[in-house]
């Protein structure tokens, strides 16, 4: 049995794949310091993963993927994990990352004199990415701009020298995971090159897509983890995809959606005022949810009220709307937010058993037993 976690960090993201064989993939960090505070809906992430951690007797992750730089996915990350590039971050009881995952973007972002003096935590972990890179161990970068080349030559190096550390969009699977070994494999779909080259945006554009096939006694689970895409770029996903023939890439029993339910990430120009109407392909996406799927918002409570129609900033009630209607056309199960879980007031993390029954979403009862809801049954590998 493999495990999804979702943390209620309010708008923001952090999740946990947990591997039958014990491997544990961290996906972002926002550590909310409000949530130390006992009445306080948002969880104290850095005491919760303190805990897991030492009851599985470890003191690192396999994998820290950082989708992209902005603070709702890496806030007060720095104080938590042990950075190698500076003897500052090291020790005192810091977790160790023993593989770093990262779009290209976090290694190329420029920092301003003011940001890098106050050391800016996105300027940190660009440097320790780039320490990784340079060094030749411990990281996979996520595309292969032309900008990443540049700054490989700039240091002495080639990107042949480095390809065994670079994962390209629409590559089989991401090195050092596999179906046979691990029960796991990763399908990059995003970054592309032209996010990055041609691109104004070097984070939501830019940010790390990934589709994660599970496998268990033969049978297969799709698991999509978005980071905060655009529809646009979206739509890039499924064009391209399908254009290359791998359209099971886009198969999905759980999708953890962009950008706490913004409209955003199904139509930039219209969010609608009942319910948004996402573009063509990314309708396309949605519909290839499988029966028994389950969508996650990581954001906010999402209450459908006459205020939240008006609502300005994310999670949209509009979105929840549009997402709900595909979900309920592919026989979907249920759309969960972070935050609500089991109740607005003191919400838990999400956890997903993937076994070769399908996903299962496990909630606790005042009586404290697992009460586990199956989906049907995936089709086999």
């Amino acid at each position: 049995m493999h495990k999804v976690i979702f943390y209620p960090v309010q708008n923001g993201d952090t999740s946990q794949i947990i591997l039958s064989n014990g491997k544990r993939l961290l996906f972002d960090f926002r550590h909310l310091n409000r949530g130390e505070k006992e009445d306080d809906p948002a969880i104290d992430l850095k005491s919760q993963l303190n805990s897991e951690l030492a009851k599985a007797k470890r003191d690192y992750f396999d994998v820290l993927a950082l989708t992209h730089a902005d603070l709702d996915h890496i806030l007060h990350s720095t104080e938590f994990f042990e950075l190698q590039h500076n003897p500052a971050y090291q020790g005192n009881g810091r977790i160790k990352v023993n593989e770093l995952w990262v779009p290209a973007a976090m290694v190329l972002e420029t920092a301003t004199t003011e940001q890098w003096k106050t050391k800016t935590e996105f300027v940190l972990w660009r440097q320790e990415a780039r320490h990784r890179l340079l060094r030749g161990e411990g990281i996979k970068v996520f595309s292969k701009p032309k900008k990443l080349k540049s700054f490989l030559e700039e240091n002495g190096l080639t990107v042949e020298s480095r390809r065994g550390l670079i994962v390209d969009a629409g590559k089989p699977a991401v090195p050092g995971f596999s179906l046979e070994k691990d029960g796991v494999e990763f399908f990059c779909h995003s970054p592309f090159v032209k996010h990055v080259d041609e691109g104004d945006d070097l984070r939501n554009d830019a940010s790390l897509i990934l589709q994660v096939r599970f496998e268990v006694a033969g049978i297969q689970t799709n698991y999509l983890a978005v980071g905060d895409s655009t529809c646009g770029v979206l739509e890039d996903i499924v064009h391209t995809t399908k254009e290359h023939e791998n359209e099971d890439r886009l198969e999905w029993h759980l999708f953890n959606i962009p950008h706490h339910c913004s409209h955003h990430a199904l139509n930039s120009d219209d969010k609608g005022d009942k319910e948004t109407v996402p573009l063509p392909l990314v309708k396309e996406l949605l519909m290839y949810g499988q029966s028994g799927a389950y969508i996650v918002s990581s954001s906010k409570p999402i209450p459908d009220t006459k205020g939240a129609y008006q609502q300005e900033l994310p999670p949209h009630i509009q979105a929840r709307k549009c997402y709900e209607r595909y979900l309920r056309q592919i026989g979907g199960r249920r759309f969960v937010v972070t935050m609500e879980e089991p109740n607005e007031r003191k919400p838990q993390p999400l956890e997903f058993d993937i076994t070769s029954a399908g996903v299962s979403l496990n909630t606790t009862g005042n009586s404290g037993v697992n009460i586990i809801v199956s989906s049907p049954t995936p089709r086999a590998g």
